[in-house]
């Protein structure tokens, strides 16, 4: 009955979303046109309409509907960096996490049947490096936002892992694009916001504990040093 209730939750968000074209309000060039006219309704009802904010970044995230880009950079020019930091991260990972319980539950024949190929690598990354493997994936562009979410739903981690490491993980690209908001009437495209240099920064950061994992079991085993047994280093 809840997996009934679910899908039917899920089709029924995915249809509305389609039918009545609501991704012609989840575009840059829509953001721009009315920021003034957020920015205002913001300022006079700032709790609600960032409740309210959250809930379709949670609903658009968990529904792996496109949009999330350009809601990150409305968080930033409508609520600022460090409020915008904090709003969506919480609601990305939110929404992330719901994504990843809907193929776990409802999609898994068709994320295993559409990403099987991918779906291959995710397991063996997570067999060899654990909770790491999906916070190098996190930072380092290797699969969409939302193609993570899914395929993650078909390993055997536990959401609450997901749910932290893709907080921790996920937060230097969201203060990028938050920070980017602020200074929307400057921004033309998604494909700008971030340049190579950044790119490569954030595959530096994501290699990071892979690394450090790395030379902790190189250590180990040169000095013959048994591992302890909350040592996240060990998958």
């Amino acid at each position: 009955m809840q997996r009934i209730t679910l899908a039917g939750v899920f089709l029924l968000g995915v249809a509305a979303f389609f039918f009545f074209d609501l991704g012609q309000y989840l575009t840059l060039e829509y953001l721009k046109a009315s920021h003034e006219r957020l920015q205002a309704l913001y300022l006079h009802n700032r709790i609600p309409f960032i409740t309210g904010y959250m809930g379709v970044y949670i609903a658009v995230t968990a529904l792996s509907l496109p949009g999330a880009a350009v809601l990150t950079l409305a968080g930033g020019g409508l609520f600022g960096f460090w409020i915008g930091t904090l709003v969506v991260s919480f609601a990305s990972t939110i929404g992330a996490t719901l994504a990843c319980l809907v193929a776990r539950f409802l999609l898994r024949d068709w994320v295993q049947q559409r990403f099987g190929d991918k779906l291959v690598t995710i397991h063996a990354g997570i067999e060899k490096e654990g909770a790491f493997y999906l916070f190098t994936l996190r930072l380092v562009p290797i699969f969409p936002f939302f193609v993570i979410n899914l395929l993650m739903g078909l390993t055997r981690m536990r959401l609450f892992t997901f749910f932290w490491v893709s907080q921790v993980g996920m937060l230097a690209g969201t203060m990028v694009y938050v920070n980017a908001g602020k200074e929307l009437a400057r921004i033309d495209s998604l494909a700008g916001i971030i340049s190579p240099g950044v790119l490569f920064s954030f595959a530096l950061l994501g290699l990071f504990p892979l690394t450090v994992k790395k030379i902790l079991a190189w250590y180990r085993a040169r000095y013959n040093l048994p591992p302890t047994p909350d040592d996240p280093t060990v998958p």
